[in-house]
This record gives structure tokens, C-alpha cells and sequence, in this order.
């Protein structure tokens, strides 16, 4: 072989390699499922009601929940006897990381689809609505953005809620101390102790580790918000429009069954594991109205 033909070789194979995605991650999702059948869903171990791990190791949530039931619609579009479903743990700061390098297929949790996070993932059709707010201790009586000038504030790497904080921070002068945390457990933790003022994540997700406490009656909710309520979608690899499309598909079809209110009413109106904590969260009309007209941008 001429050395010419050999660099044309090789600089053909670069090109292959570069127009399949990042190291790792397969060229079709659905090919991929197939082909093993196995198909790797991202989960969080702390996120209640929407992805979370029990004690005896269970993965269960809100999301976890939505999405098997995606599985199981795969299952059949695929025809496959059986789909067995591998969960792998991700935290906030590497669950893109992760999932554009192939680690898992899918992210089932509550992540936040926004135009910035858009330019390395895909996100299937919205399965919920929520704001940033803070919480914190209600002896400190912090309840607006403003109250915590001069303070230190908890917020999780890798979210979206911490780029609000420093916006707002720097926009209004607020001279606000931001501590970056790994997770929402230890931001939670450093408020209870004292050691942070406030912790800065979704609302839905704070007053789920409220209602988780040991002593609920300690912490409040800011009474503001950091910005307009965005939604949550499943995290996809970009570039995989039928991967995308085959979840949206199945998406729609429990949307418009209605099988997806009985499970936002088993997560969000009813006692959940382990502790038996109750949401009282009624379906609201914004998230009704995602379900009746689903979408994947954040419009």
C-alpha cells in the first residue's frame, strides 16, 4: 500500500470517527438497544420524587416510573422478547459528560431543558414545570433574593440553578458568598447546620428534601423565585433524531392515553417510599397543558 492511499485511509477513518459522536457513545441509540438488549437509563440517588435510590437499592421516582413505561413502548416499536433496563448512578456536575460519552442511553431525572444546555444534549418532550426558589432556615427570615445580600449561598455544580444565582448576584450587587456543592444532599445539609443561609435549587426538588427532614417545620421556602418556571425533560444524545423521536413517540402515546396522570398522582398526591412523605401536589395547568400539547423546546 502507497503511503498516499494509507494517509487517505486514515484521514477517512478520522472522518467516520468524528461524524459518530464523542468516544464511546454508539452512532444509533435504538441500534444499539437492539443489538444488546439492554438499554441503560441515568438515574440520581437523591432527586425525590423523580429519580432516587432506596435503601435496599431500589431506583424508583416520578421519572424513573415515566420511564419505564417509555421502555416497555420501546420494547415492542423494537420487537424485542425482553428489554432489561441497566441503571447508572450519575450526579449533576457529570450526567453530560457521561452521556455523551456513552455511559447510558437515556437520563431519567429532573433536568432542566434550556437553550444553553441544548448545545450538547437533546431532550425528549417535558415531563414536568418548575421554578428556582431557595430555602432556608425560617429563624433567619430570608424569604426574597434581596434578603440574602451579604450572605453565603449552597448551590449544586452543573445545574442550571447556580448560573441563575450568579446572574441575579451580579446584576442586582447583592455581594452574595455563592458556595458550589457536588450534591443537593450536602447543600441541604450545610443549610440545616448553619454553615450556608440558603440553598438555591427547583422549588419542587427543595420542598421534596423539606418534606424529607428530619424536621420539617425548621426550613421555609423563599416566597420569590429566580426566574420563569422551565421544564424537565429526559436528557438524549444529540444528533440521534431517531432515538429522540422513537421516546417522544412513546412519550405522546401515554400522554394522550392518560396513563401519565396516575403516575404524577402516585409521585405527587400520594405517600411515597421510603418514608411515606406526601407531595399534596395537584397536576397544575401548565404541566396539564405540556401533556396535551408535548413539546421538547422550553416555549
Amino acid at each position: 500500500m502507497s503511503k498516499l492511499l494509507l494517509l487517505a485511509l486514515t484521514a477517512f477513518a478520522v472522518l467516520v470517527s468524528a461524524g459518530n459522536g464523542s468516544a464511546g457513545s454508539p452512532a444509533s441509540t435504538l441500534k444499539a438497544i437492539s443489538d444488546s438488549g439492554v438499554i441503560r437509563i441515568g438515574y440520581s440517588a437523591e432527586d425525590i420524587p423523580f429519580s432516587y435510590r432506596t435503601q435496599d437499592g431500589t431506583v424508583t421516582g416520578y421519572s424513573t416510573d415515566l420511564c419505564v413505561q417509555v421502555v416497555d413502548l420501546l420494547k415492542q416499536k423494537l420487537g424485542l422478547a425482553a428489554l432489561a433496563i441497566e441503571y447508572v448512578e450519575r450526579t449533576p456536575s457529570n450526567r453530560v459528560a457521561m452521556l455523551r460519552d456513552g455511559k447510558f442511553d437515556i437520563e431519567c431525572v429532573a433536568s432542566t431543558n434550556n437553550a444553553e444546555r441544548r448545545k450538547s444534549v437533546a431532550f425528549s418532550y417535558s415531563h414536568f414545570v418548575t421554578g428556582s426558589q431557595f430555602v432556608a432556615l425560617k429563624k433567619s427570615n430570608l424569604k426574597t433574593m434581596d434578603d440574602l445580600a451579604g450572605h453565603t449561598v449552597a448551590a449544586t455544580s452543573g445545574t442550571t440553578n447556580i448560573g441563575q444565582l450568579n446572574t441575579i448576584n451580579r446584576k442586582r450587587g447583592l455581594h452574595i458568598a455563592v458556595m458550589p456543592v457536588e450534591t443537593h444532599k450536602a447543600a441541604f445539609k450545610l443549610v440545616a447546620e448553619g454553615r450556608a443561609s440558603a440553598f438555591v435549587m427547583d422549588g419542587i426538588l427543595l420542598a421534596a428534601m423539606i418534606a424529607n427532614s428530619d424536621r420539617p417545620e425548621d426550613f421555609a421556602l423563599s416566597s420569590d423565585s429566580l426566574g420563569f418556571p422551565e421544564p424537565y425533560g429526559f436528557m438524549i444524545r444529540r444528533d440521534d433524531k431517531e432515538f429522540k423521536d422513537a421516546v417522544n413517540a412513546a412519550l405522546a402515546e401515554i400522554y394522550s392515553s392518560g396513563k401519565i396522570v396516575a403516575i404524577y398522582d402516585k409521585w405527587f398526591t400520594m405517600p411515597i417510599p421510603p418514608n411515606g412523605i406526601n407531595m399534596r401536589l395537584p397536576l397544575s395547568a401548565d404541566l396539564r397543558k405540556a401533556f396535551d400539547s408535548p413539546s421538547d423546546s422550553n416555549q
